[in-house]
């Protein structure tokens, strides 16, 4: 894992500031959803990606190698 040695405070609500640099670098905005994992004493944070990958719609999505994908389009790819 690759250290930034950027420190950030935690307040008193458990909120801290993601630098922005690093949101730019990883193309992260105002409202989109990181996702959170637990690796043993590590925290990672992913960029979420809640719409289908292929048409962007926000309904009846699957998981399909970490990517979200609708059934509309799983079923368009299954007919081809």
């Amino acid at each position: 894992m690759k250290s930034t040695g950027i420190f950030r405070r935690i307040d008193s609500l458990g909120r801290f500031v993601l630098p922005k640099e690093l949101r730019k670098s990883l193309d992260i905005n105002q409202n989109d959803y990181l996702q959170i994992f637990l690796d043993g004493d590590s925290i990672i944070l992913r960029k979420s990606q809640i719409s289908c990958v292929m048409c962007g719609s926000h309904e009846d999505l699957v998981d399909f190698h970490e990517k979200k994908i609708c059934r509309s389009c799983i079923k368009e790819l299954s007919q081809q």
